[in-house]
């Protein structure tokens, strides 16, 4: 398969050392993948118009409210397998995977088939200019035509996540990454055929990569048994993949169903406004890199560590990881806001839209720091379990604050600065995490354990 099997286990070591070198090929992946929606919006740039640019950006928030359920159980996926590994429990590790293949074909195909219709519906609620409507709902439908492989990805690659591997996902990106850029230069620059043949691409590529992934996991774990395709499931497994990955699911689903909300007093500003958001979005996507590679580290650090009854390291990791990923995302922030202007001109040569751009791109770096403690911190409380306090943080973050300081930015000053609505929320989500680790009776019980408990 060109790279081999490798595994780090996070109940022994550095802990911050461990952390890094879980996270490095998720963060190298990370890059893969905003390289992967960089090329779709440099492509459609060069080679259409403003209106194509414009609907691919805006056209990302209804794919994420639909998959985001799915991405959260895989989470539940990565979480029950990190666990049941850090206990030793090989057995009920391979249970769970093969009770998440079966999930994949039932809700994927039925997700790929719902999308047809949903997506003028989504769109239309969304606001979408009537210049970019119908090559928004192409791109939609498209993309949710990939559904199957979208979902069969995510939760292959939280299986291995769950293992203690990070860098296959890394290998499988770069297969994609390929095949999605040179689909993209050959069907929009070659074909001229807009945005449906980037959303071609996009929706081959993942199918591939979901391919390759179950090879892999055939081929170097093959004491997990894993099918290429089965529908039969374990209702107890199925019960404790839904139990964490729905609450985690719901968040992801109900936290972009509120960018859905937010995207439409985007649009209310026109497509110029919309076309700088995108671009905006290029810039600051490369300077969070290291935040997700770093929470799905914490998230695997934490579960093997919950499940193997180290308590000890949960206690050290709480403090450690946050902050790394903290100083790590603001000195990449600090760092792309001093060659942002060059940055933007990649994607766009349109004043109006490079100054909006430049706008987005500084008020969300100069606060995303606080985004990446925020997320590292609910990463290891997840790993533990409990998600439904993390789910109830991470809604009242958007729905408590940033959607009524935007709609009152938009009402009693300017639409065009609602960015900021977004650093006053992380800074919100920031201090709860904190303060719930702080208080909470519940995580003080468990980091405070006798190590090797239950």
């Amino acid at each position: 398969m060109g790279i081999r099997r490798s595994a780090i286990d996070m109940t022994a070591g550095p802990i911050l050392r461990n952390v890094m070198v879980f996270a490095i090929p998720l963060v190298l992946g990370n890059i893969l993948q905003q390289l992967y929606t960089t090329v779709d919006t440099l492509v459609i740039g060069a080679y259409c118009g403003t209106a194509s640019l414009a609907a691919v950006g805006t056209s990302s928030q209804p794919v994420e409210v639909v998959l985001c359920i799915f991405l959260g159980i895989g989470a539940g996926v990565s979480i029950l397998v990190s666990q049941f590994v850090g206990s030793g429990n090989r057995l009920k590790a391979r249970d769970v995977s093969r009770t998440a293949c079966a999930f994949v074909w039932i809700c994927g195909v039925a997700v790929s088939l719902l999308g047809i219709p949903a997506a003028p519906l989504i769109l239309r609620f969304m606001q979408v200019p009537e210049d970019a409507m119908d090559l928004a709902v192409t791109y939609v439908r498209i993309v949710l035509a990939g559904s199957l492989g979208n979902i069969g990805y995510n939760l292959n690659a939280g299986i291995l996540r769950g293992m203690g591997n990070s860098s296959a996902s890394l290998f499988f990106l770069m297969i994609s990454c390929a095949v999605n850029a040179a689909l993209d230069l050959a069907l929009v620059a070659g074909l001229g055929m807009d945005v449906t043949g980037a959303a071609l691409a996009t929706c081959v590529s993942v199918y591939i990569s979901w391919f390759v992934s179950i090879l892999y996991i055939r081929k170097y774990y093959p004491e997990l048994n894993y099918p290429v395709f089965t529908l039969k499931a374990s209702a107890a497994h199925l019960k404790q993949i839904l139990r964490i990955g729905i609450p985690i699911g719901l968040n992801h689903s109900l936290y972009s169903l509120g960018h859905i909300a937010l995207q439409t007093l985007v649009n209310a500003q026109g497509s110029v406004f919309m076309a700088g958001q995108a671009v905006s979005g290029r810039i600051t996507g490369l300077a969070s890199i290291a935040i997700s590679g770093l929470s799905s580290a914490a998230t695997t650090f934490s579960g093997q560590n919950f499940g193997a009854g180290r308590y000890d390291r949960l206690r050290q990791g709480y403090r450690r990881i946050p902050l790394a990923s903290g100083v790590i995302t603001l000195a990449a922030g600090l760092l792309f806001l001093l060659i942002r202007a060059p940055m933007l001109r990649l994607f766009s040569q349109d004043e109006a839209v490079l100054m909006y751009a430049d706008r987005y791109v500084t008020v969300d770096l100069l606060g995303h720091w606080m985004f990446a403690v925020f997320n590292a911190i609910l990463c290891i409380v997840n790993g533990v379990g409990m998600v439904r306090v993390t789910m109830v943080v991470n809604l009242l973050m958007l729905w408590a604050v940033r959607i009524p300081c935007a709609y009152m930015i938009r009402t009693w000053f300017d639409g065009t600065w609602i960015m900021l609505s977004v650093p006053i929320s992380f800074a919100f989500g920031m201090c709860c995490m904190i303060g719930f680790c702080t208080f909470s009776r519940k995580w003080k019980e468990i980091i405070q354990r006798p190590v090797g408990t239950g």
